[in-house]
């Protein structure tokens, strides 16, 4: 390669022949039947070819025009037509043969197909390479042609591919249904049929998972053999924690708390995902695991990942510890200087029971006098490395990663492949759904007459507005000047509150207690309320701008209401015309309550990188696989993964040998993280 060809390919990541051996074709285009010109319908794509028996070139300085020639083959002629395509007039000469796909369309009575894609043929061209077959499409970049591309993947496969280490042992291969490495290299980018295709797929997909798995049953099998604290106190403060609550914890708390406690009471560290819908009552069973590692003699930690979330866990483990004589603490970088190292001095003395705060708890000079549990909340907003240094803060801590969103079946193996899964999957008794409603602009009025009639019949309720970082002055007024037109000109005979992220502590914190003791009949509020605030009476949740955020935030919006014994609403207020994708969010929250239905749905709208953040969650990235569509098999490759590790903690084996190799080059020194989740 040249240096100019060479940076062109470093563009694309392709720096050894193994990155080119693995970088695969985007979609194959099936072009081993060729149309007749004269066959083309409108409205279908086609392949086709034929040789230019005329060009016409859109006149100077009309660039919206097409670039337009004229083909001819056996059945009769055809227009392929080109737009903002000027340049073919210096590349495209009569005579030449032709090879273009598109969608076949009709224009004053003519045949024209609008070309997408097109190579010239040349007469000495391998006709089997870019015609007559299952052609690879590679994504390009500028400068990087397909027919180039395509030819450089054909001799680097032939040359390259059959050498290639095969990291399966052959009976996993046979138990699985696998080909080899090498053939399964060689169909993904040159396929003799969709079932080579397929099955090239199928291994390459499996390859993937299996290290994804391998990585994580590792991590997995080295926090069952550490050694741990084994915390089994008589359960003084657990029992007047439950005799002090208003109800009863209900079976499926129940039984996620026992699974806690046995963990708990284990010499090795726990290591546990706890998942539950919103209100189902995840922090009360959080709660029972902090008072557990108290009695036992050591501090609890519990980490979120905003100032708002954090300050609101610790409003709650306050109301629920201090009744006991705990001290609950709050650690943010906000904090004063002084107050900080005050309740630094108190953590590291040991006279600070609980700690709550944000990524401020695992900061170098935060010291544990003796930490045993650690709480992470929201865990997918937080990276591996984060989380192992907050238990680096304790001998081997037990670790309790607690999440609202539900998470699909496939994307929990994946994430959180080397925790235990506990699930509340039901919701305390009195719970009802929630009845929601999509609404425009035009139904404004009717909002407010019904809002009066539940403030009127007793009820309070939310209006909430977004807050988009780069508008958050904007959204900031917005809000505010809408609270003001509600106190002023809508509802002058209800109080109006007024809670944003910009306020104080202590300033959200009242306004919270007078909404909760039913002061404020309507609160309006940027999307800080979007966790961990419970007021039974509110039974109105109206959402404006609701096409503005995400699936999950709408679900834990709508999780705001329906916690008392009334018949409960979510308003959704969208502005203008969707987007299809918002359409869609608006449509699923409309149609349904189920916190894991509603999650399939948004993992089906974003997919899986940018529903997790997977990019910053320090998992290596998968090659080929897909967690929509690969699920099935990702279950497979856990399995054998789990097999394999059991039999070989560390892959030491011989004959785990290249499969180690890849294992260490895909997660990059990552598995050095031992236990960090």
């Amino acid at each position: 390669m040249g240096p100019q060809r060479a940076a062109q390919l470093e563009k694309k990541g392709l720096g050894t022949v193994e990155d080119a051996l693995f970088f695969l074709p985007t979609r194959h285009e099936d072009r081993t039947r060729l149309t007749p010109l004269r066959a083309v319908q409108p409205g279908q794509a086609y392949t086709c070819a034929g040789t230019i028996a005329g060009l016409s070139p859109p006149p100077p300085g009309r660039t919206r025009h097409p670039f337009v020639a004229m083909l001819r083959d056996e059945s009769g002629y055809a227009q392929a037509v080109f737009f903002g395509r000027a340049y073919l007039g210096r590349v495209l000469k009569r005579g030449q043969r032709l090879l273009l796909h598109g969608k076949g369309d009709r224009f004053q009575g003519k045949i024209v197909i609008r070309a997408d894609d097109w190579e010239i043929v040349e007469p000495d061209d391998d006709e089997g390479l870019h015609a007559g077959r299952l052609v690879p499409i590679y994504s390009s970049t500028e400068g990087l042609h397909q027919r180039w591309l395509r030819g450089l993947l054909r001799r680097l496969v032939d040359q390259f591919a059959a050498g290639v280490a095969e990291p399966l042992p052959e009976a996993v291969r046979a138990r699985h249904r696998l080909v080899g490495l090498a053939p399964a290299l060689r169909d993904a980018h040159f396929p003799d049929g969709d079932d080579a295709l397929a099955a090239a797929r199928r291994r390459l997909a499996f390859d993937d998972f299996l290290l994804l798995q391998l990585g994580l049953s590792i991590l997995r099998a080295r926090t069952t053999r550490a050694r741990g604290v084994a915390m089994s106190p008589p359960g003084d403060l657990v029992s007047r924690l439950r005799a002090a609550l208003p109800w009863a914890l209900t079976a499926a708390q129940e039984r996620v708390w026992e699974e806690i406690r046995r963990d708990m009471a284990a010499p090795h560290p726990m290591h546990r995902l706890l998942q539950g819908d919103v209100g189902s009552g995840k922090t009360v069973v959080a709660a029972l695991a902090v008072l557990t590692a108290v009695e036992a003699g050591y501090q609890a930690a519990v980490m979120a990942p905003t100032e708002i979330l954090a300050e609101q866990h610790f409003m709650t483990f306050r109301q629920l510890l201090e009744p006991l004589g705990l001290r609950v603490s709050l650690l943010t970088s906000s904090l004063k200087p002084r107050a900080r190292s005050a309740e630094r001095a108190a953590l590291a003395a040991g006279e600070t029971h609980c700690a709550v705060g944000t990524h401020a708890l695992v900061q170098e000079d935060v010291g544990f006098r003796r930490l045993g549990l650690a709480v992470v909340d929201e865990q997918h907003r937080f990276g591996v490395e984060q989380r192992a240094r907050l238990k680096a803060k304790g001998e081997h801590p037990d670790l309790l990663v607690m999440t609202a969103t539900p998470i699909p079946r496939t994307l929990a193996l994946t994430l959180y492949g080397d925790l235990d899964v506990s699930v509340i999957d039901a919701l305390p008794p009195g719970r009802r759904p929630v009845t929601t409603a999509a609404r425009t602009e035009a139904k404004r009025r009717a909002i407010y007459t019904f809002l009066g009639e539940q403030a009127a019949a007793g009820r309070q309720a939310y209006v909430v507005y977004p807050l988009v970082e780069e508008s958050e002055a904007l959204d900031l007024k917005a809000a505010t000047d809408m609270a003001r037109r509600l106190a002023e000109d809508v509802f002058p005979h209800l109080t109006v509150g007024l809670l944003h992220g910009r306020l104080g502590f202590d300033e959200k914190d009242a306004i919270m207690r007078r909404f909760k003791a039913g002061e404020i009949q309507l609160l309006v509020s940027t999307t800080v309320i979007e966790v961990g605030i419970d007021v039974p009476n509110a039974s109105v949740m109206l959402v404006e701008h609701a096409e503005r955020f995400g699936l999950s935030q709408l679900h834990q919006l709508r999780g705001r209401v329906g916690r008392g014994p009334w018949k409960s609403y979510c308003i959704l207020l969208t502005a203008g015309r969707l987007s299809e994708d918002a359409a869609r969010r608006i449509a699923v929250m409309v149609e349904t309550n189920d916190g894991f239905r509603i999650a399939e749905a948004d993992l089906e709208l974003r997919g899986p990188g940018e529903f997790f953040g997977t990019r910053q969650s320090g998992l290596p990235e998968f090659r080929v696989a897909d967690l929509l569509r690969d699920a099935p098999l990702l279950a497979e490759a856990r399995r054998e993964a789990e097999a394999i590790v059991a039999r070989d903690p560390e892959l030491r084996d011989p004959a785990h040998r290249t499969l180690r190799a890849l294992l260490l080059a895909r997660w990059r020194g990552k598995l050095a993280l031992a236990s960090a989740g």
